[in-house]
């Protein structure tokens, strides 16, 4: 079971030290001997859990997707907002969602698979959208998979002018804003009116998680 454990927390160590470099350089430029160097495990270490860099940046996308857990809510819109406003949240406070973010973006390369963080975003939206309209909660014209992609490109754009002009500072103020103006547009007035869309919302979000969130140990083990 230690050796087990050591080899968890390896693994960890390696995924993190891959997700500072990707972050700071981009896919094309980072290189594995940089990402060991971060890492300050050897090269059998890292080549016993991954096969490649692009395995790595698969690794970094992976993982920030397990932090995209929304506590149920009985308004489906309010966990639909819930959803961007801690991914907003979680690019202040997490570097590997920031990596993670970096990687989908990166329209120099092909690889990682550029296609599956924003296909999986937009599926989870149609999901929550479909239960939001099996309650009432949007308006009759409403078409999901539209609003879906919408949302999504949306984000995108508004996540990458924040972290161009202040760094992520204000990308928070900037997603409620985003929801504050697209909501009317298909939310039934009285669910609107009940919405909690401000820029802490994230933070509320994440404080909820059961157990919260904590920073991987930057211990290496090889």
């Amino acid at each position: 079971m230690a050796k087990q454990d050591r080899a968890i927390r390896t693994r960890r160590t390696i995924v993190q030290a891959a997700a500072a470099v990707f972050q700071e350089q981009g896919y094309e430029a980072a290189t594995i001997l940089e990402i060991l160097n971060r890492a300050q495990v050897t090269k059998g270490a890292l080549y016993f859990h991954f096969s490649s860099k692009e395995e790595l940046a698969q690794a970094v996308l992976a993982e920030q997707e397990g932090r995209a857990r929304i506590p149920a809510r009985a308004c489906k819109l309010q966990e639909m907002v819930d959803l961007s406003a801690l991914h907003a949240h979680r690019l202040q406070t997490d570097p590997l969602v920031r990596a993670a973010m970096r990687l989908a973006m990166d329209q120099r390369t092909n690889k990682p698979d550029r296609n599956g963080p924003f296909r999986q975003w937009a599926d989870a939206l149609d999901d929550t959208l479909s239960a939001a309209d099996a309650q009432g909660e949007l308006l009759p014209h409403v078409r999901i998979k539209e609003v879906s992609e919408l949302i999504v490109g949306a984000f995108a754009g508004v996540q990458a002018m924040s972290q161009a002009l202040t760094g992520y500072e204000d990308v928070t103020q900037r997603v409620a804003q985003l929801h504050r103006y697209l909501l009317p547009s298909i939310a039934v007035p009285a669910v609107l009116a009940a919405l909690d869309l401000s820029p802490g919302r994230g933070a509320i979000t994440a404080a909820e998680l059961d157990p919260p969130d904590t920073p991987i140990a930057a211990t290496a083990s090889t």
